[in-house]
C-alpha cells in the first residue's frame, strides 16, 4: 500500500488507538523471558508511530501500562517503569525528525519523581511540534480517568462554579486526558484477545474496533494498513441511519 494511494483513495482515521498486547506470549514462543517481549514491543512503538505518521494519521494513542499492571511480577513492573527513560533516549532523534509531538495520559500519583520529570521533559520538548501526536497511556485506566472527571465536576458543583443542570457530555469530555485530541476513530487490539481492558471506554463509544491475532512485537506496517483498509469497509452511522 503506497502512501499516495492511502491519502488519495482511503479515508484515513484521524485518531487510532492500539492496545499493546501479546508481548509476553510472543517472547514465550521464542523461549525468551517476558521482558524480552516488552523490549521488542517498545521498539515497535517507534515503527508503528512512524508508519501512522506517514499515512496521515493525526493522533495515535498506545496503551503502554495500565492501572492494573502493577499486579504483575515485580521484575516485569520494574522493567516497565524504565520505559519512559528508554523512550526518551532511543526515540528522541527520530521523533524530532518527523515532527512528532508526545503527550502522556494516566495517573501521576503512582510514578517515581524521576519518571515524572522524564514525562514532563518529553512533553515540554515536543509541545510545539505540528506532526502526529503520540499519546502514551502510562499508568492509565479508563475507569480511573472518568472517576477523576466526575470528582472534578462534583467539586465544581460544590464550589458553585457549575450547576448540575449545566452538566453535559461535553463537560465530561473536557476533563478527559484526550480532550485536545481528535475523536477516536479506530481502536486496534493485536494478540487475539477480544476486549477493551479498561482502555478509552468513553472515547471508544463510536470508534470502530479491529482485532487481529498478531502479537504486538510482530505487528507491522502491513498489519496497520490492513486495519485501515478494514476501517474503510465499515459504515459509520453513529447511532443513526444512512441518509
Amino acid at each position: 500500500m503506497k502512501k499516495a494511494m492511502i491519502k488519495e483513495e482511503l479515508n484515513i482515521p484521524q485518531h487510532i488507538a492500539i492496545i499493546l498486547d501479546g508481548n509476553g506470549r510472543w517472547a514465550k514462543k521464542r523461549h525468551m523471558p517476558r521482558i524480552y517481549g516488552h523490549q521488542k514491543g517498545v521498539e515497535n512503538v517507534r515503527s508503528i508511530t512512524l508508519a501512522a505518521s506517514e499515512m496521515g494519521v493525526k493522533a495515535l494513542s498506545v496503551y503502554a501500562f495500565s492501572t492494573e499492571n502493577w499486579s504483575r511480577p515485580k521484575d516485569e513492573v520494574e522493567f516497565l517503569m524504565k520505559l519512559p527513560g528508554e523512550f526518551e533516549k532511543r526515540f528522541k532523534v527520530d521523533f524530532q525528525k518527523h515532527d512528532i509531538k508526545v503527550m502522556f495520559s494516566g495517573r501521576k500519583t503512582h510514578l517515581s519523581q524521576e519518571n515524572l520529570e522524564i514525562l514532563e521533559r518529553i512533553t515540554a520538548n515536543t509541545k510545539d511540534r505540528s506532526g502526529l501526536v503520540l499519546n502514551i497511556c502510562f499508568d492509565y485506566g479508563s475507569r480511573a480517568e472518568i472517576t477523576e472527571a466526575v470528582k472534578q465536576i462534583a467539586q465544581d458543583v460544590s464550589n458553585k462554579k457549575l450547576m448540575p443542570s449545566d452538566i453535559t457530555e461535553q463537560t465530561i469530555e473536557n476533563l478527559l486526558y484526550t480532550k485536545d485530541l481528535p475523536k477516536l476513530d479506530l481502536l486496534i487490539r493485536p494478540s487475539g484477545e477480544v476486549r477493551l481492558s479498561n482502555f478509552l471506554l468513553w472515547q471508544a463509544a463510536y470508534a470502530e474496533l479491529y482485532f487481529c491475532k498478531t502479537y504486538w512485537p510482530a505487528f507491522s506496517k502491513k498489519n496497520l494498513e490492513e486495519a485501515v483498509l478494514d476501517f474503510n469497509k465499515r459504515e459509520r452511522r453513529f447511532g443513526g441511519l444512512k441518509g
